[in-house]
């Protein structure tokens, strides 16, 4: 067994990870923790909910690890757990939320500790993060991979499995109700 991973492929990562080698996927999720923070962060918010979707990910990544068959780049199937995760997450919050919530009110915030360093960034973020926390989690997914994540319109449509067009057109619906959510902010 190798003692590091670090200049591996991630064919040769994947392989090793399969016959249990743990210090390969360790190096898999020191190359992608980044990215499905970003991920789920963007859509959840900066809350121990993201923490927690992100670590599921690659419990879910170790235990689906033999279904990958390498058509598409690791990077693009860990992508696919954790949008999936992500979203079965805001579907589960909304169903508890909507238990609670008053008829007619189904609508779901959540509130932070301010920080006091570096404040006029940090409530630019707030504002983003809420506006985009006001998006439908089906616009909020398109606006996460493309704009914050920078995928392509066809990666994002192949990683949705989505058309195209309809990629395309969420995108720009969720920067016409950003703009206006980001308006009455």
């Amino acid at each position: 067994m190798k003692e590091s991973y670090r200049q591996a492929d991630e064919n040769e990562l994947v392989q090793a990870s399969l016959k249990g080698d743990k210090l390969a996927f360790e190096e898999i999720v020191s190359r992608y923790r980044k990215l499905v923070a970003r991920t789920v962060k963007g859509m959840l918010g900066d809350s121990v909910f993201a923490e927690d979707i992100g670590q599921e990910v690659f419990i879910k990544l170790y235990y689906s690890l033999p279904e990958f068959r390498g058509e598409a780049k690791l990077s693009t199937y860990i992508q696919k757990i954790a949008v999936n995760l992500t979203l079965n997450e805001i579907k589960r919050r909304k169903r508890f939320f909507s238990m609670f919530s008053q008829k007619g009110n189904n609508e779901m915030y959540e509130y932070e500790i301010a920080d006091h360093e570096a404040a006029e960034k940090r409530e630019a973020t707030e504002l983003v993060n809420k506006a985009l926390m006001g998006l439908d989690p089906k616009f909020r997914v398109i606006v996460v991979m493309r704009m914050l994540q920078g995928y392509s319109t066809k990666e994002t449509a192949d990683i949705l499995k989505l058309p195209l067009g309809t990629v395309l057109s969420r995108l720009s619906r969720a920067q016409e109700q950003l703009k206006e959510i980001l308006q009455t902010i």
